[in-house]
């Protein structure tokens, strides 16, 4: 079961990666520096930010402290002069350090503790930290994307009106004729 977790774990975040880049991709350079108000980041800043933490925690991910003493979280939130090529480069470098970490655990490395600014986590809470992490900042840059895109947008999910089709092609495809009951 505990390889199954980390089998799961990578697949999820390889969907928040894929559904996060699909909206990026939507936006033009322009967009991908707005920001909605002065309090609010750009996609620019979440893309930022994520790197920078993603790159902090999974760098010597079991043997140093996921905060490293190069990461300046503040500077993170602050965009001004950046590129997008550049930002890109280090979201890509920080999605790849960490699925590449997540594939060289083993089970027995999920009960060890590792320290993210001091404070002691197993390993598979850390995963779980870095998981809740992604996803609640993909959720900002898809909603963020979708507000500058209007009515380009393009759904990254089931469109409105098709769930019935969706889930009938479901059961199609995994062989199921009629629904499950709930227990």
């Amino acid at each position: 079961m505990t390889h199954t977790f980390l089998a799961d774990l990578t697949t999820a975040l390889e969907k928040h990666r894929s559904m996060a880049e699909k909206a990026l991709d939507q936006v033009g350079d322009a967009d991908f520096f707005k920001s909605l108000d002065p309090e609010s980041n750009s996609l620019a800043t979440l893309v930022k930010h994520m790197a920078g933490s993603t790159r902090s925690r999974f760098t010597d991910f079991l043997t140093t402290d996921g905060e490293k003493p190069d990461r300046h979280r503040d500077q993170e939130f602050e965009t001004g002069g950046d590129d997008r090529g550049a930002l890109m480069q280090a979201w890509s470098y920080s999605w790849d350090l960490m699925l590449g970490t997540i594939r060289g655990l083993s089970e027995s490395d999920l009960t060890s503790v590792i320290t993210i600014r001091s404070e002691p986590h197993t390993v598979q809470a850390a995963l779980l930290r870095a998981l809740t992490h992604e996803a609640y900042h993909v959720g900002q840059i898809v909603q963020l994307a979708r507000h500058h895109c209007g009515d380009r947008w393009q759904t990254l999910s089931v469109p409105k009106g098709e769930s019935e089709a969706f889930t009938a092609q479901m059961r199609a495809k995994f062989g199921t004729d009629q629904e499950q009951e709930t227990p």
